[in-house]
């Protein structure tokens, strides 16, 4: 991991300020916090500053986040034969199951925003996955095998609607297919008004919700942006959906 984020920060600070990526950083989480509708659009990443702080800032954290919970949930064993992760961004999602399990496991990224595409090609290459990435608008899932797992992190909080329960219904299908399904969305409930009848439609599945706060040992350059930007984590927080 420590090769993949110097490479990261090769990567998004070679024509950008750690000030100016600071004060993406500002924005980008206001965005989270307050105007979730603009991530959904894609108003969000609708700068340089913005994907930096996006790619640098949130792509280790969620890294480090799913990591954890898929440790926490015994996820990891058997490894996937295929891991398909909806709403990939910057790819970290489906890369912390898959590093998690070995790194033997075939990884397929799907993603509205070209950059976010690029961006996930580009992570399998340097944390060595395999895998590829296409742009997509999850409105049909690929195939899912019994070996297979599907994530979806931080993903169903920016669709609307109809268009989340659609993506939910998929989910549940390759559940009852057999394949390991993980939601994660953010801890708090203003985002997920959703989440309680998503949970119970899991649950009688035969799946578990759980909410997780795990320490926060953020590397050297994450600390920095965290406390230059005003966000001080603690702790990382996630609460997620499973049936495994």
């Amino acid at each position: 991991m420590g090769r993949w984020l110097a490479s990261l920060e090769a990567r998004h600070l070679a024509d950008l300020r750690l000030a100016e990526v600071t004060r993406a950083l500002r924005a980008l989480s206001s965005a989270y916090v307050q105007r979730r509708q603009k991530l959904a659009s894609g108003i969000a990443l609708d700068s340089k500053g913005k994907r930096a702080a996006f790619a640098l800032f949130y792509g280790p954290l969620h890294l480090l986040t799913i990591a954890d919970i898929v440790r926490a949930l015994h996820a990891d064993t058997p490894p996937p034969s295929e891991i398909i992760d909806l709403g990939c961004g910057t790819g970290v999602a489906g890369a912390a199951w898959a590093l998690c399990a070995g790194g033997s496991s075939r990884l397929t990224g799907i993603d509205r925003h070209p950059w976010a595409v690029e961006e996930t090609r580009w992570t399998y290459r340097e944390l060595g996955l395999s895998g590829h990435a296409r742009t997509g608008d999850l409105k049909r899932l690929p195939s899912v095998r019994r070996s297979s797992a599907v994530i979806a992190a931080y993903t169903l909080n920016e669709l609307p609607g109809e268009r989340r329960h659609t993506v939910e219904m998929h989910l549940l299908e390759a559940a009852t297919n057999g394949a390991r399904v993980l939601i994660v969305e953010p801890i708090a409930r203003t985002v997920t008004p959703w989440w309680d009848d998503a949970a119970a439609r899991i649950k009688a599945l035969g799946g578990r919700e759980d909410e997780w706060r795990f320490a926060a040992d953020l590397p050297p350059l994450q600390k920095l942006l965290d406390k230059s930007a005003g966000l001080r984590h603690e702790e990382l927080t996630a609460r997620s959906l499973y049936i495994g």
